[in-house]
């Protein structure tokens, strides 16, 4: 049964079970819309022979398919936990790697028998696939719709198709010790609950983590000396490196992994919703044979909900504090940092902190992707106007205290020099 990257679990729904989305049919259609994600592009330039992958002996078609989809090799993280189809592969001396853009998430084992991949479409979240580790002339992605989302049913993401990092005390074999804790992470997460279960290389002073430990004993998982697993930056003195793209899993990696998967969740979360609130206002809309009236108070409800969500994970409400200085060991953070877009003082949204919290300016760079811009008019005007009410001090509701007076100024600066369509009342 396919299963996607160990702990980043791509957790959905059964199609076929009731649940709070009834994602198999309009409006959202998610066995049978039009893909737009990366994979299916990739795809059909596959088909046309207008690209290749090359296969070579150490990774298959890892390297190719990373290079292709601008996914760096600085992004690995190294993940000994039993929780995929190719567990038997997967153990503390061969952990699985994984690999992210900003759209992309891809796994790896050794040896394996796919290379596994989750792509974001914009309007139907996580699309998942496999490619085939055998030479091929015409490399084919496969599908995967029940045999994901059945493995993968979850409470945690709403019934969405989504993602969903854990950290765990894994045993001397890599098998997740049941018997105790298991930890969701994301930005909220405090970093003596995380890294449970995966390897971490970077320096992050005296905080701890869950990282690069293995539990001593079952029935005493949690005794562990967490001083053990901190601060390493050579990795290659736990595990055989060698066969990995780079011998690093770095911890700036994990830390963007931890905002990202949940706000992907969030974005996809508020699109099910907000077209389906559509969807109902067109019902009711015919059932008074009126396609002007107005929009009923429940409605709004509705949107305003969705576009809160949306909020939420972009301002980094709840974000848990850094209490020391964060040094990745890969240069991720200088490739990361790279791509800005920048403002005309050269600022942007992704420019590092790492001593007091992730980003220097807390507003999602996902604000620029296509799983964003692909949120329905209706929304995506709601979530604009909201971000414009905190950024200009209109809403000092408490959820946003975090955000100073200076950062909510040069965040509003950066958008403006930015992003392209905001609406006109930002300009005014």
């Amino acid at each position: 049964m396919f299963r996607f990257l160990l702990f980043l679990v791509l957790a959905a729904v059964p199609l076929s079970a009731s649940a709070q989305f009834d994602i198999e049919h309009e409006p959202i259609n998610y066995l049978k819309a039009p893909l737009a994600d990366p994979i299916s592009k990739l795809q059909k330039r596959l088909n046309a022979d207008e690209i290749q992958l090359t296969f070579d002996d150490k990774s298959g078609y890892l390297a190719s398919l990373l290079k292709t989809l601008n996914v760096s090799e600085t992004s690995q993280m190294l993940v000994f936990s039993k929780t995929s189809f190719q567990r038997s592969r997967i153990n503390p001396r061969t952990p699985r790697a994984i690999y992210f853009n900003d759209d992309v998430y891809i796994g790896w084992c050794q040896n394996g028998d796919v290379v596994e991949v989750t792509a974001v479409d914009p309007q139907l979240g996580g699309i998942y696939y496999s490619l085939d580790q055998e030479e091929v002339d015409h490399p084919k992605f496969s599908r995967h719709t029940d045999t994901c989302t059945l493995c993968h049913a979850s409470s945690v993401t709403q019934g969405i198709p989504g993602h969903l990092v854990r950290s765990v005390f894994p045993d001397s074999s890599g098998n997740p010790i049941l018997s105790t804790s298991t930890y969701r992470t994301t930005s909220q997460s405090p970093l003596k609950e995380r890294w449970g279960g995966w390897y971490v290389s970077g320096t992050h002073g005296q905080q701890r983590h869950m990282g690069n430990m293995i539990a001593k004993s079952s029935r005493e998982p949690e005794a562990f000396d967490p001083d053990a697993g901190a601060n390493v930056t050579d990795l290659s003195k736990l595990i055989n490196v060698e066969p990995y793209l780079t011998p690093h899993s770095d911890i700036v990696a994990f830390l963007v992994l931890e905002h990202q998967a949940p706000a992907h969740n969030a974005l996809t979360l508020a699109n099910y919703q907000a077209k389906l609130a559509l969807r109902d206002e067109e019902i009711l809309r015919k059932m008074d044979k009126d396609p002007n009236s107005p929009r009923t108070e429940s409605i709004q409800r509705r949107l305003d909900h969705s576009a809160d969500l949306v909020l939420k994970h972009f301002l980094f409400v709840g974000e848990a504090s850094l209490t020391d200085r964060v040094h990745g060991a890969s240069g991720f953070a200088d490739q990361f940092t790279q791509r800005g877009p920048r403002d005309k003082r050269g600022r942007s949204l992704r420019d590092f902190n790492l001593h007091t919290r992730i980003f220097q300016h807390p507003c999602s760079y996902l604000i620029y992707s296509a799983a964003f811009d692909g949120l329905p008019t209706e929304l995506k005007g709601i979530v604009y106007r909201k971000l414009h009410d905190v950024l200009t001090g209109r809403d000092q509701s408490p959820a946003f205290k975090h955000l100073s007076n200076e950062d909510r100024q040069t965040i509003l600066d950066i958008l403006l020099d930015t992003k392209q369509d905001l609406p006109k009342t930002w300009h005014e």
